[in-house]
């Protein structure tokens, strides 16, 4: 473990987790996080961001390969982020990877409450369609709760046999029912996610639908066909087993899976590039499996 990375996990104990428990509602969330991505998720130089019709962000950081695109899908709880909060990350990813990467602007729960963020997800897929890309051309990606909804998508593209070159998700959050051991065992160890808060979270995006509607929690969804998939997680998040338990849901259906685990990192440390030599390691993982699955001419 880098000191970085130790120096990074105390500052969050310390002043992120307390803050994160204090948060008001979802509009002071959303504020906090933008404010904090400003500053402290750095980008790479080089970067070309255009805005397109329906939301859709796409950004390309050096030479990208023409035709081929990753749709990514960010995370913050289904209450905060955008992709402008995570344009560090995703930037690092493309120059890393040769790949544009289309991030859309998806509905939060206070602007509209569940099923508006799976709508926006398949609606975002169609347009990517639309111009011209083919789902062999594009990598389904995304962290957090945005993980959980990529998913949830690649769930929807699997049952309308329209399965995408492959798919790789930062500490996915795929089971809203909080059913996963880690929730309790990692209580303490979690450096960032206040586990008391998180059923609060759940009632403000579900109401009253189910907990398990696989468009939420595509723990419980199938996925025929699917496609090679990655899975970074760290062991001591309290949603360890909600990424765990999705590598083995993929498995069932014969998805090729692989699952990378860090020993003591944050929810998402891959935020981080720039500042903590692990994300860059992480990102370079996600970049090579990237590149390896474009280059699978067998799909």
């Amino acid at each position: 473990m880098s000191w970085q990375l130790r120096l990074l996990n105390a500052q969050m104990r310390l002043f992120a987790k307390p803050k994160l428990r204090r948060t008001r509602g979802p509009e002071e969330a959303d504020r906090d996080f933008a404010r904090t991505a400003r500053w402290l998720f750095r980008g790479p130089p080089h970067v070309r961001h255009l805005e397109r019709p329906g939301g859709l962000h796409w950004i390309c950081a050096g030479t990208c390969t023409p035709g081929r695109v990753i749709l990514y899908l960010h995370g913050g709880a289904y209450i905060s982020g955008h992709p402008r909060t995570h344009m560090g990350l995703i930037a690092r990813l493309s120059a890393l990877s040769g790949i544009e990467i289309c991030a859309p602007t998806y509905r939060l729960a206070q602007q509209a409450p569940f099923p508006a963020a799976f709508e926006d997800a398949v609606a975002a897929f169609r347009r990517i369609e639309a111009l011209g890309y083919h789902p062999r051309d594009i990598v389904l990606g995304g962290d957090s709760a945005g993980g959980g909804l990529m998913f949830a998508l690649l769930a929807w593209c699997c049952a309308q046999g329209r399965v995408p070159r492959a798919a790789f998700a930062f500490s996915p959050w795929t089971d809203l029912a909080g059913t996963g051991d880690s929730l309790t065992a990692n209580r303490k160890n979690d450096a960032l996610l206040p586990t008391e808060r998180m059923q609060e979270l759940v009632q403000i995006y579900m109401g009253d639908a189910d907990r398990r509607d696989p468009r939420a929690s595509p723990l419980y969804a199938s996925f025929p066909g699917a496609p090679p998939v990655l899975i970074q997680l760290s062991d001591s998040e309290v949603l360890r087993d909600d990424g765990l338990r999705m590598a083995e849901r993929l498995r069932v259906f014969g998805a090729e899976v692989t699952l990378e685990r860090a020993d003591d990192s944050p929810h998402v440390w891959q935020l981080f590039d720039g500042w903590l030599p692990e994300a860059r390691e992480s990102l370079q993982h996600v970049a090579d499996f990237v590149q390896a699955s474009f280059a699978d001419s067998s799909r």
